[in-house]
């Protein structure tokens, strides 16, 4: 292996493409960020960045009952073209989603949605540690502890139920670059029984 984590975000950023498919171009070059964007280009992957600004307004309503009926999802999942939201990798991916939810309950979509009174919660908590320590050190302390609140809390920063190795961003990310449209998890309700 010729290439680092960083290599596989940066190669990522400039295409869009899913971690998996960053890592094999990355082997398939020998670890040249250039050969790779080349790489996934001619695999179609790549490119899915200049989709950023595209509105995503089709979509389906996805919903995944657990447990005997004690647990209910209901997830929002957005395309570029009602095409897409009627492919069945989008429908299965929207499903998938649904059960993580039910699985992991997580409160928010990603990381920017967290309240700042959540943040300045978690920031009482994580204080104490820092006593005494260099800023710079401070400062990774904080980002790491905030980081695994994210992951609890955060339904994008979440290891797949199914595939522990990769996050929702990833598979988001990789459902992507396969149907070649931007989708977008807008918004979730999770039901429990009594609650």
């Amino acid at each position: 292996m010729n290439f680092t984590v960083a290599d596989i975000q940066n190669l990522r950023e400039k295409t869009g493409a899913g971690i998996m498919d960053c890592k094999e171009a990355l082997n398939a070059s020998s670890g040249n960020i250039e050969q790779a964007v080349i790489h996934l280009r001619k695999k179609g992957l790549a490119g899915l960045v200049d989709r950023g600004n595209k509105d995503s307004k089709e979509g389906i309503v996805a919903h995944y009952i657990h447990a005997g009926g004690k647990i209910g999802v209901l997830v929002e999942v957005n395309a570029e073209t009602d095409f897409v939201a009627k492919n069945e990798i989008f429908r299965s991916f929207a499903h998938d989603i649904a059960i993580q939810i039910a699985a992991t309950n997580p409160q928010f979509v990603s990381s920017d949605q967290v309240t700042q009174e959540i943040i300045n919660r978690e920031m009482e908590v994580i204080a104490p540690t820092l006593i005494g320590k260099p800023q710079q050190i401070a400062e990774k302390i904080t980002k790491g502890k905030l980081d695994k609140v994210f992951k609890e809390i955060c339904l994008m920063e979440q290891p797949f139920v199914k595939n522990p190795d990769m996050t929702i961003k990833d598979l988001l990310g990789d459902i992507a670059s396969k149907i070649g449209e931007k989708i977008v998890i807008k918004r979730f309700c999770r039901f429990v029984v009594g609650e």
